[in-house]
């Protein structure tokens, strides 16, 4: 029978890989509450509008959220998985990556939503024909908090 030496280093790494994991366990990505435009009204609010559409304000669907998420959620937990060894299992610094790559995704899937188009005096008002894009404030807001 073969005797196994090192059991207190393989206890010291494995304790050393749990407490990198209980670090944090939640990453919140999108528009978080204390984002606002200078009137105060909530960027989350004005997203929420541009992707499910407001009937009585004339304002179809333009489904940026939703779209990025179903193109890109098959790709997230191996990410995670890669990220966590990369990161020798610290929890904070995985999720801080992983937010930001998805931060990225999402004001990206803002960049290439063009459709349905806006109306002709959306674009007079505006000056030019790019949906979900005015000010910039709205993809200058997505961001990712780490908890």
């Amino acid at each position: 029978m073969a005797i196994i030496k090192g059991g207190s280093i393989f206890a010291s790494v494995i304790r050393g890989i749990t407490e990198g994991m209980t670090k944090a366990s939640v990453v919140d990505i999108g528009f978080l509450e204390n984002a606002s435009y200078p009137d105060g009204t909530q960027v989350a609010l004005v997203a929420a509008v541009q992707e499910y559409g407001s009937s009585s304000r004339g304002i179809p669907p333009r489904p940026f959220f939703r779209h990025m998420i179903a193109a890109h959620k098959g790709e997230w937990p191996d990410a995670a998985k890669q990220l966590l060894v990369d990161n020798n299992y610290d929890s904070t610094r995985t999720l801080q990556k992983m937010g930001e790559g998805i931060k990225g995704q999402l004001q990206q899937s803002i960049v290439d939503t063009n459709s349905p188009p806006l109306a002709p005096t959306t674009i007079a008002a505006k000056g030019f024909d790019k949906p979900l894009i005015d000010t910039g404030h709205m993809i200058n807001s997505v961001d990712y908090r780490v908890k």
